[in-house]
């Protein structure tokens, strides 16, 4: 860094990008665009010694606009400027040291982009990927995850079906991401710990601050189960209303797909789910009763095609591309019936019988729309199966069948 800011005692090499990614996450608000961008075009070491210069000196150079591809934009500049008054409020407070301490002591380490840990899916986020993550745990790397969101009020239906799906989805080998909210939230991760699975929380908060409280003992538990709890910001961060809303763009981008199942009008869930489908993501909704206000903004989803009809695991793992036996059956799935593998022909002449009136076969053919030779051979095949028995008058379903 070729300028420092007054009072600032520490320094990042200008080749570690790790350590530049800490500071990054304290210096920058979830989901800044601009820092996003000058980090992604600069990277993010030769970037914060920019802002450090930019800091400390009243005329920055502002050539490094060129690498953000656009020298002459006045908009441009004044988008960085405005960016670098809000770091420069920051600045002051930055404790890189502090920060590892704290992750330190409540278990928790720092993953960047390119680690194996990282959850690949928050790279499709562009400029408002995160800069890093402290996490507790082990985060979400695998294909197989689905976020399940919902609302801080809930009703006992939607816990009672959250609860149901997520148990059901670990029980299939699915990791389910959520906010570790009350209602909703909490019952998506209780569901998967039930179902023996993994299930991963995203804080608004420091990895170290259990919020809410009263779900302190569940997050704790989500970390002894193999999962994790993970944040863009450092430990001792606070949540915000800004920094929930944000948030909501990390569950998205973590998982292959989002089902919500209960929200209100306007939520926060719903933000999730807008989220996904702005990734491509597929969404889902469960439906609730029409005159719940919990469910409106579920069937406010469904109605503008945002999402479509969840009503169990099998469905969000088909919404989420997965192929296989996990699949959601098809309303008469593993029911055989015993004209199953018959041949088309005999299969008509079947359907022109009936099981208390006899027919003959010219009345079989008729109804069939075979030729009456046709109708004969089928019904002597028929016959041999078990399928078709003759009468005295005429032709009959065999007993027992359909």
């Amino acid at each position: 860094m070729t300028g420092t800011p007054p009072g600032v005692t520490w320094c990042v090499a200008p080749d570690d990008e790790r350590a530049a990614r800490a500071v990054w996450s304290a210096l920058a608000e979830p989901g800044d665009a601009v820092a996003g961008a000058l980090v992604q075009a600069c990277g993010a070491a030769p970037a914060l010694a920019w802002v450090a210069d930019a800091v400390a000196t009243p005329h920055p150079d502002w050539a490094v606009l060129e690498t953000l591809g656009g020298g002459g934009d006045d908009a441009l500049r004044r988008r960085v400027g405005l960016g670098v008054a809000r770091w420069a409020a920051r600045w002051p407070a930055l404790d890189p040291e502090r920060d590892r301490a704290a992750a330190q002591r409540c278990g928790a380490r720092l993953v960047v982009p390119g680690d194996p840990a990282w959850p690949r899916g928050l790279d499709d986020l562009g400029v408002l990927t995160p800069f890093a993550l402290w996490v507790r745990g082990a985060p979400p790397v695998a294909d197989r995850t689905l976020a399940v969101v919902g609302a801080r009020a809930s009703t006992t239906y939607g816990e009672r079906v959250t609860v149901d799906l997520a148990v059901e989805l670990a029980r299939r080998g699915w990791a389910v991401v959520s906010g570790g909210a009350y209602g909703i939230d909490a019952a998506a991760h209780r569901g998967a710990l039930l179902g023996g699975g993994v299930t991963h929380v995203v804080l608004a908060g420091g990895v170290d601050r259990a919020y809410p409280a009263g779900n302190a003992r569940l997050l704790e538990e989500v970390v002894r189960a193999g999962g994790s709890l993970f944040s863009e910001v450092p430990p001792g961060a606070t949540p915000s209303r800004a920094r929930f809303l944000q948030r909501n763009r990390l569950i998205a981008a973590s998982a292959q797909a989002t089902v919500v199942v209960e929200a209100a009008w306007r939520s926060g869930a719903a933000s999730t789910a807008h989220h996904a489908a702005r990734l491509l993501r597929p969404v889902g909704a469960v439906p609730g009763p029409v005159t719940s206000a919990a469910s409106a903004g579920c069937h406010r989803l469904l109605r503008d095609g945002v999402a479509v009809c969840i009503t169990d695991a099998a469905e969000a793992i088909e919404l989420a591309g997965d192929v296989g036996p996990d699949l959601a059956p098809t309303p008469d799935a593993g029911v055989t019936r015993p004209t199953d593998g018959l041949d088309p022909l005999a299969r008509l002449v079947h359907d022109g019988l009936a099981r208390r009136t006899a027919r003959d076969v010219t009345v079989v053919a008729a109804r069939a729309g075979t030729t009456v030779a046709q109708a004969r051979a089928m019904l002597g095949l028929l016959e041999l199966e078990g399928l078709a028995r003759r009468t005295a008058s005429g032709w009959v379903v065999a007993d027992g069948h359909e």
